[in-house]
């Protein structure tokens, strides 16, 4: 089975081929055909998955060759499979969320003219990242990276016709393009010195790489990371991704691609170990950008740019742990897996409230949706109290994990990266029951369109219902992951053992301060978040206006004005020189050229006067030139 391995990669792409090609012939059953292509690349994926599970540990890294892909000269480059504990970890949450996520869109854009090319492009997303996590070289990973650039661009500019959603597009396109560059001078550089791009090849080598080398890839590929992963600096565009419809948000821009910075520090362990500075500025950007998002994720009122403040913050944590080397790899990759479902759960539970509100996102005009929308309250309960980490949920095993990680070292390092965790965890716990008390509880800030009150009442007029069963079934089971996945995850060895054949054995050092004083710290931590926000959120009334707030709660309302420093050191310097080459090219470079051409054409001009076509002008030019050549002989004499 594990020689199929790349039918999970061709259904999803052939199905997104055949609906584009097909175009409104397949309007009717378009959104049904993605969906199975989705679940039954999952099935083979499980497939592949149950066999690798059957093999020894030192047999589960399998290299599955297709064909030979770039034969130029030295360089050689096969395209393959790299199926082993790491990918099929990726596989089984891209597909099985996927799926999820293929189901609730068939009734969130059921009223969609365009329903047929969104599920296109998810099936485009679904194969690219496949691609992503399977490839067995820097080379094809880059093929999958730039794939699901290209489908992410499509999904959130898919509502185009409003001209803010395709800004939003464009940026998200082309911030992730500088990380992108990062990835390629990467890849060059390993085959300047390796001679090689493949993951065996660069694992194999790596350690002949001199220490300044290894730390510039590493600097290079951590900077691919930061783009596609929404980390400092190129952070600021995963709020304007948004503008997507919600599905979208929920499997790519919080369940799978905004994860694939993460799988790749991860994946190029060989590179990091050999660059322990790269490793240390990995985890000073995931521990930065963890405070970041969470700081941002308190400001906003709009529920879906606070959870992406908030994914840019969990997955903080997990660059965090991957930047703590290998005794952090598993541990990031096992929040990453928790968090694909209880944020995928989230998102979707906004979705559902968005649905249900008339695509309204204002927090503040919620209120008291626990008493008619009670199936996505549940559901989204389940998914905040995995969020903030409380026992015996999901997030409580996964971040935990990564928040003890943090207290291991010496020096600084373990009091600043630990306490940059504990505090996060704090503000996550203050953000995330902030969305919930706010949209679930307290007095409605709506009133019925059913309800005889008067038309001048100043609320907004609405009648918020449960979604229907297509939409509220895949948010249940994502719940039940939510509730259940970290501790099944964490049965025997666990995730940990499941991923030792590629992240290697380690024995865990004992953090700076004892585990349960870490646990219990956290715990409380927790309760202090959630009781402030039920203080301020819960208890009073809330107001439909935001209020002006400190000067923290404004600049984080403007995303600590990333945009303006972006727009500040990079647009505006980028502009001048724009100009500055523009008016160089012109009056230089063609300047020269036109001017030539001038000069000739005025030349002609003045000479064209000598040839008018009179025979005594011509004489008279004649003497004119006898009289000067024999006054020059003259002189000459003397």
């Amino acid at each position: 089975m594990i020689d199929l391995a790349w039918l999970v990669v061709a259904i999803p792409l052939a199905s997104s081929t055949l609906l584009l090609m097909l175009g409104r012939r397949s309007d009717a059953w378009g959104h049904l055909l993605a969906t199975l292509a989705s679940a039954a690349a999952f099935v083979v994926g499980l497939l592949v998955v149950l066999e690798v599970v059957g093999q020894s540990p030192e047999a589960r890294v399998n290299d599955v060759h297709l064909f030979s892909w770039i034969p130029a000269g030295e360089l050689s480059i096969d395209a393959g499979l790299r199926v082993d504990p790491l990918s099929l970890t990726f596989v089984m949450l891209i597909t099985f969320v996927g799926t999820l996520i293929h189901v609730y869109s068939i009734g969130y854009m059921s009223h969609d003219v365009a329903r047929r090319r969104f599920f296109a492009y998810l099936n485009l997303f679904v194969a690219a990242m496949l691609v992503l996590v399977l490839a067995d070289s820097y080379a094809l990973l880059f093929v999958g990276w730039e794939g699901v650039g290209l489908a992410s661009y499509l999904l959130i500019g898919f509502w185009n016709q409003r001209t803010e959603y395709a800004v939003a597009a464009k940026k998200a396109f082309v911030m992730n393009r500088v990380g992108d560059m990062g990835l390629l001078v990467a890849m060059g550089l390993l085959f300047a010195n390796l001679g090689t791009v493949s993951f065996s090849g660069v694992d194999a080598a790596a350690g002949s790489l001199s220490t300044p080398m290894a730390t510039a890839i590493g600097l290079a590929l951590l900077l691919g990371a930061c783009g596609k992963s929404a980390q400092f600096p190129l952070q600021a565009w995963l709020g304007d991704a948004m503008a997507g419809p919600t599905p979208v948000s929920a499997l790519i821009h919080a369940a799978t691609m905004v994860t694939a910075g993460v799988y790749l520090i991860v994946r190029a362990d060989a590179v990091f170990s050999a660059a322990p500075t790269a490793q240390l500025v990995a985890a000073c950007i995931g521990a930065f950008t963890l405070l970041l998002g969470a700081a941002i994720a308190c400001a906003k009122d709009d529920i879906k740019k606070s959870l992406a403040g908030s994914t840019m913050s969990q997955i903080g944590y997990m660059v965090l742990a991957a930047g703590l080397g290998p005794i952090g790899y598993a541990y990031a990759i096992f929040h990453l897996v928790t968090h694909g479902f209880f944020k995928a759960g989230l998102f979707l539970g906004a979705g559902s409230v968005m649905h249900a509100n008339g695509d309204a996102t204002d927090m503040r005009t919620y209120g008291g949706l626990r008493k008619v929308m009670v199936v996505t309250w549940v559901t989204f309960a389940a998914c905040w109290l995995a969020i903030i980490g409380v026992p015996p949920f999901a997030g409580f095993y996964s971040k935990d994990k990564i928040i003890e990680t943090a207290f291991v070292g010496e020096g600084w390092q373990p009091w600043v990266f630990g306490g940059a965790a504990l505090v996060g965890a704090a503000v996550t716990a203050f953000y995330m029951s902030r969305m919930f008390f706010m949209t679930f509880h307290g007095k409605a800030r709506w009133v019925d369109d059913a309800a005889s009150l008067g038309a001048d009442d100043p609320r907004p007029h609405r009648h918020p219902h449960e979604s229907p069963l297509v939409m509220t079934l895949p948010v249940v089971v994502l719940a039940l992951g939510a509730v259940a996945l970290g501790f099944l995850l964490s049965l025997g060895d666990g995730i940990t053992g499941w991923l030792e054949p590629v992240t290697g054995h380690v024995d865990h050092p004992e953090p700076v301060l004892p585990i349960p004083v870490i646990i219990a710290t956290t715990l409380v931590l927790v309760a202090v978040g959630v009781a402030l926000a039920w203080r301020q959120y819960g208890m009073n009334a809330v107001p439909t206006t935001a209020p002006a707030g400190s000067v923290l709660t404004r600049a984080a309302r403007r995303d600590l004005f990333a945009d303006d420093v972006n727009e500040a050191l990079v647009m505006r310097p980028g502009q001048h020189l724009t100009r500055t080459l523009t008016y160089a090219d012109t009056a230089v470079v063609d300047g020269a050229v036109t001017g030539a051409a001038a000069g000739t054409v005025a030349s002609g001009r003045v000479l064209r006067r000598l040839q008018n076509g009179y025979v005594r002008s011509y004489a008279a030019t004649i003497l004119a030139g006898v009289v000067v050549a024999g006054a020059v002989l003259h002189l000459v004499r003397l």
